[in-house]
């Protein structure tokens, strides 16, 4: 039996009447809001009362409420106003190292409990917000944070001192230790003539000389060092375990960047107002430098990153511009991205990253001098990345823990500080996308792809290395988080066809989970036999293997029409067996199955889960081999599946919108029909955090943008466009469609056209919009593929 989902969705394209299905949801509702298909629990979080909180909307109300089971009653509840506001999760607090008493930050002030009574101390009641707790002086302080400053308290007394004096501004220069020495003869003059003249003047600055010269005579009690900090910006404050030393960060932002500016054209006022906007790829970064506080010593250290290998290494890319190397090739700037004490004494980990993001050093301070101790480079020509890849932390006070694709793949290693022995704790071609550390420090949980790259598992992993016990059993996508105690598992679970759901299960391997929620999936959800689609394998023309979802119609599909559909924002996975974030265009899918379609659905070069040569193959040009993956997916379909080679179409949006304009301009006759949706249309004009990893920067490597931007090839477009663009997108920016567009009517092209929506951002929120938006892609294939 058809969905009448997708019988009502092909009416509204075929130009029908729509009638409301699903009692009272009309169709723009339907496109609008998941929750007629059910609702999903999300965002699953232990707190301090040992209840399993997370968000949830079972009654399809207008947002999700917050939810919670507890450890007697495992039938979901909503928390009161009550509970909400006294709530303390689990993973807020911070314990001192014999895990005798945590502290937490709660409503801008500062507890400390003790773990064997339980007793709650509040340390602190101030208007001022205070922040990251932290235990040091060996366990005997609680140290905070207020506004710019580090404060401790005393366990044992309850004292509490300022560690830190450091204010915005610079310190004013001092006019002279000496004020005598700054008088001229005329102050000088006059000064003397009133001590003469009159005798209470005299008198009283004989009684203060003399107050002055007793009070010097007294012992005085050090005063805290001020540390101007100009106008940057502090980050990371924090303090070592011994009490000694105190690091911080202080960042300032380029001045001479210039934003972009988003027309809003319907508006309440009726006049056209502007949105500011993000700035452009090649825009100045802001500088970073790293500061230990000695307060022993009572000195401000300035970290030194010299010693770190590689600091001239300019990038391949360089040789091939003769004569013009790029400044930042000669000057190789970095930044100090974060920085971590150790468990005990005054060992401090830093990573630093060059500006480039092609190297990544992890770090060593141990109290002495101002040079950082390298211990681990990591380099990629490409740009350094990967799951959870700059995830990293202690094991104990001689050995740290990190992720890294040094191998092809994220894995996890320990290195030893002392002797630099590094150990790699997982190996495999499979991807480790999250680690983190038990509570007594002898195991690792880990989140992996070993089972299957379309496969999400939770593992638990000696640290002294060995075989990884896999916990969880069910196929699909498994999001854990551990229990306070470590003996359960709360997971997040889906697979293909299936929604996710909230499941608790014991922390042992081969234990059943049990399933908390059940309704990601509506009565009427359930009367559809939504597909399982078939996880493939298509043979790259340079012979890799790409994971594809394949959706096919029922019967024979000889001479039949197909469309790849290419996900967005490149680096992300979608040929797996969870339930896709695409949940509107796997419906959408089901829908063109129906009607005869076959789909496939690539996880092309650049795509999350397959390792490190996957993640960099785009690197300085975007539509090269994540094109011809799309080409060769098409090759597919016509030669083992008999697809009809005139009747393939392509569509996607934002990074699958750029794909599908780079397929209809660069390989005429491949695709007849292709809808680019919010397309990056040149990539100059889209950010720096993202663009500049893969395509360096326009002024230093154009060659890779101009391979790169479809705007450049517009003229090779045979077959029919249509594209679609959010007016307000603040992500890709309109200005690219309109540009576009421009170079179309120049070029005399005339089998194209744009819908624009003038009140969308990048991502659509409106009914009407989302409707609009299917009605015109399906009309397209349906008019050009089944002609």
């Amino acid at each position: 039996m058809k969905n009448v989902f997708l019988s009502i969705l092909v009416s509204i394209a075929l130009g029908a009447s729509a009638q409301e299905p699903l009692g009272k949801l009309t169709v723009e509702k339907i496109m609008r809001h998941p929750s007629w298909m059910g609702t999903s629990p999300s965002a699953p979080q232990w707190a301090s009362d040992g209840n399993l909180y997370f968000n949830w909307n079972p009654n399809r109300g207008p947002a999700d409420s917050l939810y919670f089971i507890s450890k007697i009653d495992p039938e979901p509840r909503k928390a009161s106003l009550a509970q909400k506001q006294n709530l303390v999760w689990e993973n807020s607090k911070v314990y001192n190292q014999l895990r005798t008493a945590y502290s937490y930050a709660h409503n801008g002030d500062i507890y400390y409990t003790v773990v064997k009574t339980g007793k709650t101390i509040r340390i602190v009641r101030t208007p001022d917000i205070e922040t990251n707790p932290q235990f040091s002086f060996n366990d005997s302080m609680l140290v905070y944070q207020r506004t710019q400053n580090l404060f401790a308290w005393n366990v044992a007394t309850g004292e509490t001192m300022q560690l830190t004096r450091i204010q915005p501004g610079t310190a004013a220069a001092p006019r002279g230790s000496n004020a005598k020495e700054t008088e001229n003869a005329q102050e000088k003059w006059l000064k003397q003539d009133q001590l003469q003249t009159f005798i209470i003047l005299r008198e009283r600055k004989e009684k203060k000389d003399a107050t002055d010269a007793y009070n010097n005579k007294l012992p005085k009690e050090a005063s805290l060092k001020l540390i101007n900090i100009e106008d940057k910006n502090l980050q990371n404050l924090s303090i070592s375990a011994d009490g000694r030393f105190i690091c911080f960060r202080l960042f300032k932002s380029s001045a001479n960047n210039k934003g972009s500016i988003v027309p809003s054209y319907v508006t309440e006022s009726g006049f056209t107002t502007d949105i500011t906007a993000r700035t452009k790829v090649g825009q100045q970064a802001g500088s970073s430098e790293l500061f230990v506080y000695d307060r022993l010593a009572d000195s401000l250290i300035s970290m030194n990153n010299s010693a770190l290998p590689g600091l001239q290494d300019a990038p391949d890319f360089a040789k091939e511009y003769p004569g013009k190397p790029t400044e930042k090739a000669l000057t190789r700037v970095t930044n100090f991205n974060n920085a971590t004490w150790s468990s005990t004494g005054h060992t401090l980990l830093v990573d630093v990253r060059s500006l480039d993001n092609k190297d990544r050093w992890l770090a060593t301070w141990q109290g002495t001098g101002s040079k950082l101790l390298p211990l681990n480079r990591q380099r990629d020509e490409a740009w350094v990345g990967g799951p959870g890849n700059f995830a990293r932390g202690w094991i104990d006070h001689n050995t740290i823990w990190f992720l890294s694709e040094a191998s092809g793949y994220s894995h996890l290693y320990s290195i030893n500080v002392n002797s630099g022995v590094k150990r790699a704790l997982t190996t495999g071609s499979y991807e480790v996308e999250e680690a983190r550390l038990s509570k007594d420090k002898k195991f690792f949980y880990i989140s992996s792809s070993e089972v299957h790259p379309g496969e999400r598992h939770f593992y638990r992993l000696p640290v002294a290395g060995g075989p990884a016990v896999k916990l969880t059993t069910m196929e699909g996508n498994n999001e854990v988080v551990l229990s306070p105690d470590e003996k359960s598992l709360a997971i997040l679970y889906s697979y293909s066809n299936k929604p996710t759901e909230l499941f608790l299960q014991e922390n042992s391997a081969g234990k059943k989970a049990t399933q908390l929620t059940n309704k990601a999936q509506s009565e009427e959800f359930k009367t559809y036999p939504w597909r399982d689609p078939t996880l493939i394998k298509i043979k790259a023309t340079d012979g890799a293997s790409v994971y594809a979802r394949l959706y096919k119609p029922a019967g024979q599909s000889n001479g039949k029409p197909a469309v790849i559909f290419v996900h967005g924002a490149g680096y992300l996975q979608n040929a797996h067996k969870w339930w896709s974030t695409y949940f509107r265009e796997y419906m959408f899918h089901n829908l063109l199955a129906d009607e005869g379609y076959t789909v496939l659905d690539i996880d092309y070069r650049g795509s999350a889960g397959y390792g490190r040569d996957w993640r960099t193959g785009i690197y300085r040009h975007m539509g090269g081999k994540d094109l011809t993956d799309q080409l060769d997916a098409a090759r597919f379909l016509t030669d083992s599946l008999g697809i009809d080679k005139n009747r393939i179409g392509i569509y996607g949006g934002s990074y699958g919108g750029f794909i599908t304009l780079m397929a209809m301009f660069t390989k005429p006759g491949v695709f007849a029909a292709g809808a680019a949706l919010r397309p990056v249309t040149d990539w100059a004009n889209y950010n720096h955090g993202y663009t500049a990893n893969i395509l360096n920067e326009p002024f230093t490597d154009s060659i890779a943008y101009r391979k790169s931007s479809p705007l450049y090839y517009a003229d090779g477009l045979q077959g029919h466009l249509l594209m679609c663009h959010g007016m307000l997108d603040v992500n890709v920016h309109y200005q690219d469609v309109v540009k576009l567009t421009q170079r179309l009517i120049e070029l005399k092209k005339d089998n194209w056209e744009l819908a624009s929506y003038p009140m969308e951002d990048h991502g659509f929120v409106e009914s009407t919009s989302w409707t609009d938006e299917y009605k015109r892609i399906f009309k397209l294939f349906e008019t050009v593929l089944k002609k």
